[in-house]
């Protein structure tokens, strides 16, 4: 089976001997939005650059739609990416800007103008088409970025942060239009962000890296729920890590520490483990509950958002650890500061991993 992207056991390592990507290994099927995830510095924008050719590799294969593309020149593959700052040409107007690539690929004039023309309809900037890109917003700026990036039609479109620098308001916009203009066009979107919300809310699947290696490449929601790296438990959402060791069902402890089927394979007794509970599996509970984890500490602060409650619990061993529960139950909306709280956690919602 083809894929529309493929890197095999791809890696760069500068001459300093700094590796900022290692064997990265990878298949995206056409038409999916994979999402690169993870902290400044982690190797996410280095294999970008990588795919579209303008970071050579140092070892491994890039392929696309089964052509090896590892020593192609950027302007002959079949990709178009689209930067942080947007790289529009000052001195251009908008039309200008959009027809860039078409000119540089050498298409009739006839032609260049009707695909100029429909992607400027397209995203509504024909009003301001005869403008100089540098005098008009960040919103249209971002918009005309993503018409250059698809006017020339790519299979798979590159995006390097491309809202970074957009006020909140305005980024949640563009990120429901980026969303609903890659499932109209069925275009392959590779999205580097170091935003959980827009790697979470935006993707089919999210690539997380951390110094250079990938951590997990998961669903949006079993890489929220189910981590399978320490590091991915810490990073991703607001989770509680317990240490111990594995040592069989209905062990004692914190209670029994029971996961689906599936996640406690591989953990054989004895070992080193982390078992990962998210903020909100946790609920306030009168007192110990059958079946149930039970943990027990003190309210040391407390915020109401809206229909959820942010609390944070110092547990026996001074942690303090992060829960999130409806704000409007009574038992909330009790607490003070300093309260014992005991809370108690489904066994199903936990996941054990290596430490």
């Amino acid at each position: 089976m083809l894929h529309d992207l493929e890197l095999i056991s791809v890696g760069k390592t500068y001459p300093d001997g700094t590796v900022a990507v290692s064997d990265f290994d990878l298949q995206v099927e056409k038409g999916e939005f994979v999402a690169f995830l993870g902290p400044s510095g982690c190797g996410k924008s280095t294999t970008l650059r990588m795919i579209a050719g303008f970071e050579d590799i140092t070892n491994g294969e890039v392929l696309m739609m089964g052509h090896n593309m590892t020593q192609v020149p950027p302007e002959k593959r079949p990709t178009s990416m689209i930067f942080q700052n947007y790289a529009l040409f000052p001195h251009m107007n908008v039309r200008e800007n959009v027809a860039f690539g078409l000119d540089v690929k050498g298409m009739p004039k006839a032609e260049r103008d009707r695909k100029v023309d429909r992607i400027l309809d397209m995203f509504d900037l024909d009003p301001v088409a005869d403008r100089k890109a540098d005098k008009l917003s960040g919103g249209q700026r971002q918009r005309i970025a993503l018409a250059r990036g698809l006017v020339v039609e790519p299979e798979i479109l590159l995006l390097d942060e491309p809202l970074g620098a957009l006020d909140a308001n305005l980024r949640r916009i563009i990120q429901n239009e980026l969303k609903l203009l890659q499932r109209e066009l069925g275009i392959t979107f590779i999205f580097v962000t170091h935003a959980q919300s827009e790697a979470l809310g935006l993707s089919d699947r999210v690539v997380v890296m951390s110094n250079g290696v990938v951590e997990q490449i998961s669903p949006p929601q079993q890489l929220y729920r189910r981590p399978e790296t320490p590091f991915v438990a810490d990073f991703i959402g607001s989770n509680t890590l317990i240490e111990g060791k594995s040592a069989g069902a209905g062990a004692p402890g914190f209670g029994r520490l029971d996961s689906p089927v599936g996640m406690i394979e591989g953990i054989g007794q004895g070992n080193e483990t982390l078992a990962v509970i998210p903020a909100e599996a946790f609920r306030i509970v009168p007192q110990n509950t059958d079946g149930e984890i039970i943990l027990s500490g003190t309210l040391t602060d407390r915020k109401l958002v809206g229909a959820v409650g942010h609390l944070n619990v110092r547990l026996a061993d001074n942690r303090e650890i992060a829960v999130e529960v409806s704000a409007d139950r009574p038992e909330v909306q009790a607490l003070t500061f300093g309260a014992p709280v005991t809370l108690g956690v489904d066994p199903s919602s936990v996941t054990l991993i290596h430490a």
